[in-house]
């Protein structure tokens, strides 16, 4: 599956890169009546109009291309098995390592408290953080 995005990815930046050229070397609708008044694209490699043809349907071509790479990248990103819940929230609190023992060494104090806690103090259990909806503030 990785090996097909990669084709597909690849693919994709061809065609972008082969379009951005293309539709840069085109030239616009006033272009044409400079032609009919002599001017020097007359002369040009595909003649006076047959440039037109063959690169307005080149440049067509490639956007169907990229259109249907796009849809396939989003397509296959979206198959993907989903680990955990909906949200990247959830799946990183599925995710996160358990909380290590409390302890001296372990416990940051807040400002203004003691730094080593009293020997008959109980030691508290931090707070697990609520997941999805729970980690919102509210005002």
């Amino acid at each position: 599956m990785n090996m097909v995005l990669n084709i597909l990815v690849g693919v994709q930046m061809l065609t972008a890169l082969a379009m951005i050229g293309l539709i840069l070397v085109q030239h616009g609708k006033g272009a044409d009546m400079g032609a009919a008044f002599g001017s020097g694209s007359a002369g040009s490699l595909f003649g006076a109009s047959g440039s037109a043809n063959f690169l307005s349907r080149t440049t067509a071509v490639l956007a169907a291309v990229f259109f249907v790479c796009t849809l396939l990248l989003a397509y296959f990103s979206h198959a993907r098995p989903a680990s955990g819940g909906n949200s990247l929230l959830e799946r990183a609190a599925i995710g996160a390592p358990a909380p290590a023992a409390s302890g001296a060494a372990t416990q940051i104090p807040a400002p203004g408290t003691p730094a080593a806690p009293s020997a008959g103090a109980a030691a508290s259990a931090p707070a697990v953080p609520a997941s999805g909806a729970g980690q919102i503030p509210t005002k």
